[in-house]
């Protein structure tokens, strides 16, 4: 069964920094098309960033040039590096992969607090 589990997150002061990790099992990781989104108290889910199997990323206006994604193929683990949180990163970020069975995965959600 492909699962998605997350970890990293908590609670930081503005400015400061955090990391996700997200790791895949059973996955055909290697090829797949990963993304972080999140959701915020009352607003929808929004996508942060993404990376594909060649490791092309993109992201949210929001984000560039603070957050970086990355992936390790050998850990089949996906990363958020965050930096110069804003209290308006304040979420719940989820990851996200697209697996060869053509099925959306996701991780379990993890709390992000940035307090001011």
């Amino acid at each position: 069964q492909v699962q998605l589990v997350e970890s990293g997150g908590g609670l930081v002061q503005a400015g400061g920094s955090l990391r996700l990790s997200c790791e895949a099992t059973r996955s055909t990781f290697r090829i797949n098309t990963l993304a972080w989104y999140r959701q915020a108290p009352g607003k929808q889910r929004e996508l942060v960033a993404t990376i594909t199997s060649s490791s092309s990323t993109n992201y949210a206006e929001s984000v560039k040039g603070r957050f970086t994604i990355s992936r390790d193929n050998a850990k089949d683990t996906v990363y958020l590096q965050m930096h110069s949180l804003k209290p308006e990163d304040t979420a719940v970020y989820y990851c996200w992969m697209k697996n060869i069975d053509r099925n959306d995965y996701w991780g379990q959600g993890n709390q992000v607090t940035v307090s001011s």
